[in-house]
């Protein structure tokens, strides 16, 4: 998969080459791997890449603020599991909370190492941690990438192990967090017959 940013307005910028390359760097570290195309991949390597795609999709001019945190979204993710926390709805809590802090200070770091000031750093950081959503346009369309790579490339794992009925309100959560034109591109992807199902249980149409 191409680790470049997606565009034909690609930014020329030395600082956004280099952050998106280090943060693919870090990502590449990922012990957990995915086959694509027949091809071992880091998990969260290709995780990256495809939030910047689906990011690129929903708004092609993109800013570099959300390049960057759509690249650096889930950085290092495997390096807080989550059996350190209690396995009950608690303990998820807390895990997600400690997630979304360890990516924000790991992309400002990696964001300082490379040169970047503060405005880009706390714009990216604000994204990161979602700390404006729905109201902020680019948070938007941060979760609707995030929601698009779900129901594109997960929704099956998790499908395999998880009840329906926890399945069920999972994608509602989900469809809940989407606009209007990440909920149609969600339609017309090629899904199996049970993320059709749930997907239209969700919108109550089914």
């Amino acid at each position: 998969m191409n680790n470049a940013p997606n565009s034909s307005s690609d930014f020329d910028s030395g600082l956004f080459r280099r952050a998106i390359q280090r943060f693919d760097e870090e990502n590449a570290k990922d012990p957990n791997h995915e086959i694509v195309d027949g091809v071992q991949h880091p998990r969260e390597l290709i995780y990256a890449r495809r939030l910047t795609k689906w990011v690129l999709a929903l708004c092609p001019m993109a800013s570099e603020e959300l390049r960057l945190a759509a690249r650096c979204q889930h950085i290092c993710r495997w390096q807080i599991p989550r059996d350190q926390f209690g396995m009950d709805r608690g303990g998820y809590h807390r895990w997600r909370t400690a997630l979304k802090t360890f990516h924000a200070n790991k992309s400002e770091e990696i964001l300082r190492e490379v040169g970047y000031g503060n405005c880009v750093i706390d714009r990216v950081r604000s994204l990161n941690l979602k700390e404006n959503f729905p109201t902020d346009p680019e948070s938007q369309i941060l979760e609707d990438a995030l929601c698009l790579v779900f129901i594109q490339f997960q929704f099956e794992e998790l499908a395999s192990k998880t009840t329906p009925e926890k399945l069920l309100n999972a994608v509602s959560k989900t469809w809940r967090k989407m606009s209007p034109d990440a909920r149609g591109r969600a339609l017309k992807l090629p899904l199996g017959a049970l993320q059709k199902e749930l997907i239209l249980k969700a919108v109550g149409t089914a």
